[in-house]
């Protein structure tokens, strides 16, 4: 008898602990993250994009770093340059490139810097700056300049005429020593703002491209530093001047200052392009001809830059290689590229479904935003492609407007660019489904079925308890009654 209730006390102690390690895991389970909604990534109508400024408000860093190279529309020019590269600055998308992330030396187009920084930290054109000695001393008897002489007192306003039109040297380092105190920490200013606009080839060593070895930039980089200076209105006045009528001063006259853009110098001359509106020449021996230039048609504007051309042309051989190859991006890209609406603000894009609610099952989504974008002439717009991101149902309440997914619009390979899809309509929420399906989540949780099981435990251990201890217990406790009725006092005091 006491070895079968050892043996039965033993098994029930071991399927105790074969259940209780059972149940250890489980509170990992509990802590274990539900699935997550998808519908929350979009649901929130504090949506930081701003509708139809996305694209103005882009700075040209970031477009430079979502750019897509277009596979060649069609006839894509043959180019002289070294590098160069065409962009559309509305979408920061590449049309054409050519060692675009080469490291070249940028010559005089260093001068596009030079009068971004002058404009950032002068608010007062009118502001003089005397020639000093020192703003000559780098310069050769042969370097471009505007013919300002030591002790003369200039305007800033004309200084950056001189910087940019005759591409004067000794107004780029009086300007430098003008805002930056020195030209060393001028061109510390130069080297953060290239970083800040994210630039990664760029390095200059001195305000006016003049050639170092440690001077340099890439064509995609220039694009970058021409388009921050482009937003500028007062440099893009200048760099579109053809002349310039310099201010008296306290050593000369007036005199007039011409641009070395041969595109717009002339406009009857047969290389001559109108519709070109900037912005700076360079050139040095080690660097060859470069051009950064700007061109709208229209609705539609275009970025250029060239490095490293001839300077000789093989149509105009009394102009550099840099203007033709210009001249024939931009006819290349007005000619084979357009804007077009590809979706419209409201246009109804999808419908996907709704849950709790018993106003509708299904919600439509429609653009929040026009999408223009620069594309080949001869597109299909029906091959365009969509890659919706958005959840397959939302839960009520819903807001008109509120923000629910997103649509991306390409065409083989290339991304054109992505329209926020907002809710049509408001979708009130159901009070019974709501909480019918808070009921039936919960009865389908983690928390629900570890509870469950924890129950299933302690009743399986309750019972085992109880087969185990309480058999034993009512046996111990029919044994002393036997025994009480075998004492022989107890049954004395019976019979009495």
């Amino acid at each position: 008898m006491k070895n079968n209730i050892l043996w039965n006390r033993c098994t029930a102690l071991a399927l105790c602990f074969i259940l209780l390690f059972a149940v250890v895991p489980l509170p990992q389970a509990l802590a274990a993250p539900e699935a997550e909604d998808t519908v929350s990534d979009y649901s929130d109508t504090d949506s930081d994009t701003e509708g139809t400024d996305t694209e103005s408000t882009t700075d040209a860093s970031s477009q430079a770093d979502n750019a897509n190279v277009i596979a060649a529309a069609s006839n894509a020019p043959t180019l002289n340059a070294e590098a160069a590269l065409l962009i559309s600055p509305s979408t920061g998308m590449v049309l054409y490139e050519k060692n675009a992330d080469e490291r070249r030396y940028p010559a005089s187009t260093t001068k596009i810097m030079t009068a971004l920084i002058v404009l950032e930290n002068v608010t007062d054109l009118s502001e003089t700056v005397t020639a000093e000695a020192s703003d000559f001393e780098n310069l050769s008897a042969d370097s471009s300049n505007a013919g300002i002489k030591q002790g003369e007192t200039v305007t800033v306003e004309d200084l950056l005429y001189a910087l940019m039109l005759p591409s004067a040297n000794e107004a780029a380092y009086m300007l430098a020593r003008h805002v930056g105190g020195t030209y060393e920490n001028f061109v510390n200013m130069m080297n953060e703002r290239a970083a800040e606009l994210g630039c990664t080839g760029t390095h200059f060593v001195n305000p006016c491209g003049l050639h170092d070895d440690d001077h340099y930039t890439t064509a995609r980089d220039l694009y970058k530093i021409s388009y921050a200076a482009m937003q500028d209105e007062t440099f893009a006045d200048i760099v579109s001047t053809v002349q310039h009528r310099m201010s008296k001063t306290n050593m000369q006259d007036e005199r007039i200052i011409l641009t070395t853009n041969k595109l717009i110098l002339s406009s009857y001359a047969a290389y001559a392009y109108n519709y070109c509106l900037g912005i700076k020449t360079g050139n040095t021996s080690q660097a060859g001809n470069c051009f950064a230039g700007y061109a709208k048609y229209g609705d539609a504007e275009l970025y250029s830059v060239v490095m490293g051309c001839d300077d000789k042309s093989a149509e105009y051989p009394e102009i550099p290689a840099s203007f033709t190859d210009t001249k024939a991006l931009f006819e290349w890209g007005f000619e084979n590229f357009t804007s077009k609406t590809l979706v419209k603000q409201g246009d109804t894009v999808e419908q996907i479904n709704v849950e709790l609610s018993t106003d509708t099952d299904k919600l439509v989504l429609t653009a929040k935003n026009d999408l223009v974008a620069l594309v080949p002439k001869d597109l299909d717009m029906e091959a365009l492609v969509q890659d919706l991101t958005a959840p397959e149902s939302v839960d009520a309440p819903i807001k008109a407007g509120d923000v629910i997914g997103s649509v991306t619009y390409s065409y083989n390979g290339t991304n054109y660019g992505t329209v926020e899809l907002v809710a049509l309509s408001d979708v009130e929420r159901s009070p019974v489904l709501y909480y019918a399906d808070k009921l039936s989540n919960f009865f389908q949780s983690t928390v629900f079925k570890v509870i469950l099981i924890v129950l299933a435990v302690f009743v399986v251990l309750y019972i085992l308890f109880n087969l185990t201890f309480g058999g034993i217990r009512r046996r111990k406790q029919r044994k002393n009654l036997r025994s009480r009725y075998e004492n022989t006092n107890y049954q004395r005091r019976r019979r009495r």
